[in-house]
């Protein structure tokens, strides 16, 4: 009998529309996301969209943020954190510099 290993940060994964969220506070802000896109608030929900951070033509990492839309203010990416690591700061950062937007952070 295996154990299923605990989440680092105490997150529990949760799944909503068939999709696996490794955290209850993701999976409430995709049900949120949804209604809003369902209400015409919003259009073209994306989740996991993934960006490519590439420094003198060499690509070093990716970033994926959790959803992408757009609203009336134009296209928005988020990201869902309970925990910001330095990783996801740096990158969070470079990405922002590179492609000339703004990461939303819920």
């Amino acid at each position: 009998m295996t154990l299923a290993k605990a989440h680092k940060y105490h997150a529990t994964a949760t799944i909503v529309d068939g999709i696996r969220f490794p955290s209850k506070k993701q999976a409430r802000r995709y049900s949120e996301l949804r209604f809003l896109e369902k209400s015409k608030l919003i259009s073209r929900l994306a989740l996991e969209p993934r960006y490519a951070i590439v420094v003198n033509e060499q690509h070093i990492c990716d970033y994926v943020a959790d959803f992408k839309y757009v609203d009336i203010t134009g296209v928005v990416v988020e990201d869902v954190k309970g925990v910001k690591t330095p990783v996801y700061r740096l990158k969070k950062k470079l990405v922002e510099a590179i492609y000339g937007i703004t990461v939303k952070e819920t």
